[in-house]
């Protein structure tokens, strides 16, 4: 039983959510039915049924099922920002820092939820706001990781930003091999591995002001 299901028939019926309850209940709703069917195959009907309301109750909340798939896509590509942000700011060690931003991209793949699927895997993509979604958060992602390289580097905007999109696409992409291959490799080592080569490629660039580069064995 899912979370969601079991929240239904612990709640005395007849009881009101609030508002933004109600509301982050449907999207959960929405994330299992278009995780497992897709977009296109997916109906209001099936949402309203998993949340376990009628579907006047979910319209209210959602004028449609473009609408519906871009609120979760809002909510998860900001999950993906946060977590990349996060990391960055997780430690002053280069070498770290690189390792944690890989993990941010493992985990966010590994969730249970499949959320993931939503972002980088959508039936959808032609659609140009979910296309612009899934674009803009991947930029976002990458402005991230190049305001680092560029400061610890001198490195201009344009070789950072470089440099930052092709981390993040390596990293997303190699962490949803990862996982559709069904590897017996470690989440934790998986990404010592993936770590290992791409610090062997940044850490040739010398720190900014400073004499030297960014070895190995520090920052």
């Amino acid at each position: 039983m899912s979370a969601i299901e079991q929240t239904e028939a612990a709640r005395p019926r007849g009881t009101r959510l609030p508002r933004r309850a109600r509301r982050n209940q449907l999207l959960g709703a929405a994330q299992e039915v278009f995780v497992a069917q897709g977009y296109h195959s997916a109906a209001m009907d099936d949402i309203a049924e998993r949340a376990g309301v009628s579907k006047p109750v979910l319209y209210q909340h959602f004028p449609g099922k473009l609408e519906l798939y871009l609120a979760l896509l809002d909510q998860h590509c900001e999950s993906l920002l946060l977590a990349v942000r996060t990391a960055l700011a997780s430690t002053t060690d280069n070498k770290l820092r690189v390792a944690a931003t890989m993990d941010a991209y493992f985990a966010y793949v590994e969730d249970e939820g499949g959320a993931f699927r939503l972002v980088f895997e959508s039936d959808l993509t032609n659609e140009p706001a979910v296309r612009e979604r899934v674009d803009r958060v991947s930029l976002q992602c990458a402005e991230a990781i190049s305001d680092v390289i560029a400061e610890d580097t001198g490195l201009s905007k344009d070789e950072s930003m470089l440099l930052a999109v092709g981390l993040g696409g390596v990293s997303q992409v190699v962490a949803r091999y990862w996982l559709s291959s069904g590897s017996a490799i470690p989440r934790d080592k998986a990404v010592g591995l993936l770590t290992s080569l791409a610090w062997r490629g940044i850490a040739g660039f010398p720190l900014h002001a400073a004499d030297g580069q960014l070895s190995a064995e520090g920052h």
